[in-house]
């Protein structure tokens, strides 16, 4: 039989491993009497873990939510992403302090051969700047919170031009690309779905009343072309190349359609012309611009900068060379 002390830590593993357990189950696998695992839902208790019991045939123990958060058991595997998760924690402002706080108390008590894991996947690692705003973590919760709820949020929006406009939005869902926050919801004034930049928004109080949840958005929306969507300069282009070729190489906020086996259509968005040129030039492929002018206007000025033959009036360019 486990000493107390172990059998509690044993009886809070099985806790968090299901939603119900029956005490005549946690008695089978403990090897210890009914009674016994009642005393032990008594001690936890006193540790403050928040196990609710219920009676009857469909009964038993349920580890719920208190009102303070007691220690946690955790796996190798959920130790090591947890850890990696609060080392590579940088798209929500102001928890970087707070990341390296927790972390460095889980790699206090983490197993020497999980510590060795860790070090050695953060030393090999290099982390680049992820080019987008940073969103406050209060804010995201309180979108995040609205979303589960079921409650119209009501929020300045900053648009493309800078202008300030009142939003009154049901929320559906948070979406997020690698480098922005994006909040998917239904336009209650434009009666239609939309998309919109996190980072843009500055939520009001209180919160709206409640509503029935609609059908979900289009496909298209979510994930696929929320970046484009909300870019200040949205192009068309036309790939000589196949889907097969060019989307593996593109995150999936970038929509790519299918016009044949050679052809496809990528619908780029950037804050800049300049910028646009450049993510389609790293396409690595021949390409027509559909739309819009200022991308042209953009290639010809990179073209010149960079002494190669302006393209002229035409709208076929041709970029050369591999990218590594």
């Amino acid at each position: 039989m486990l000493e107390t002390s172990a059998r509690l830590l044993r009886l809070l593993a099985l806790l968090q491993t299901r939603p119900v357990w029956t005490g005549a189950d946690l008695a089978e696998r403990l090897q210890v009497s009914p009674r016994t695992v009642r005393y032990d839902i008594g001690k936890l208790r006193g540790l403050g873990y928040p196990v609710h019991a219920a009676p009857g045939v469909t009964g038993g123990y349920r580890l719920g939510a208190g009102a303070k958060l007691p220690p946690l058991l955790l796996d190798d595997e959920e130790a090591v992403a947890v850890a990696i998760g609060l080392r590579t924690a940088g798209a929500v402002e102001g928890i970087e302090e707070t990341s390296l706080r927790a972390l460095a108390k889980l790699e206090q008590v983490l197993p020497d051969r999980l510590r060795r894991r860790v070090r050695a996947l953060h030393a090999a690692t290099v982390s680049l700047p992820q080019g987008g705003p940073a969103v406050s973590a209060e804010t995201l919760t309180t979108v995040a919170a609205a979303c589960r709820d079921r409650h119209r949020l009501r929020f300045g929006y900053r648009t493309h031009d800078g202008a300030e406009r009142v939003r009154d939005v049901e929320p559906y869902r948070l979406v997020h690309t690698g480098r922005r926050w994006y909040l998917i919801g239904w336009d209650v004034d434009r009666d239609d779905w939309r998309t919109f930049r996190v980072d843009r928004i500055a939520v009001r109080t209180p919160g709206g009343p409640r509503f029935a949840l609609r059908e979900e958005p289009p496909a298209s929306i979510v994930p696929q072309g929320v970046d484009t969507a909300l870019m200040r300069y949205r192009a068309r282009v036309t790939v000589h190349a196949p889907v097969s070729a060019i989307a593996p190489h593109l995150p999936e906020s970038v929509l790519v359609e299918s016009v044949d086996e050679r052809t496809c259509v990528v619908h780029a968005g950037g804050e800049t012309p300049a910028r646009l040129a450049l993510h389609i030039l790293a396409l690595d492929a021949d390409f027509t611009v559909d739309d819009p002018p200022e991308l042209l206007e953009a290639l010809r000025t990179l073209s010149a900068r960079a002494g190669v033959t302006s393209p002229g009036s035409g709208e076929q360019h041709s970029q050369q060379g591999g990218t590594s």
